[in-house]
């Protein structure tokens, strides 16, 4: 997988991230508009991290936007969370 970018912001293909937050593609644009997207810059690798009530997705990028790592943390109201990596 590899982020693109439009200018210097990263694109995102809602395809390819909503069934990591185990979300339709309609649900995740709704959650991108609402802004619960973080990115970060660390040592030359992008960041982009993605949340929703039950899920927190991490890209770690090269710079070039070729993903190298994806992290995937259930999120529980009970604080018990579960991480997933790929």
């Amino acid at each position: 997988m590899k982020i693109e970018f439009g200018g210097d912001q990263p694109v995102v293909d809602a395809a390819l991230i909503a069934p990591l937050m185990d979300m339709d593609v309609i649900g995740f644009q709704v959650l991108m508009q609402s802004r619960c997207i973080r990115t970060g810059v660390d040592a030359g690798k992008l960041r982009l991290t993605f949340q929703s009530p039950d899920w927190r997705v991490r890209l770690t990028c090269s710079g070039d936007g070729t993903v190298l790592t994806t992290t995937r943390l259930r999120l529980a109201r009970d604080g018990a969370h579960t991480a997933l990596t790929e």
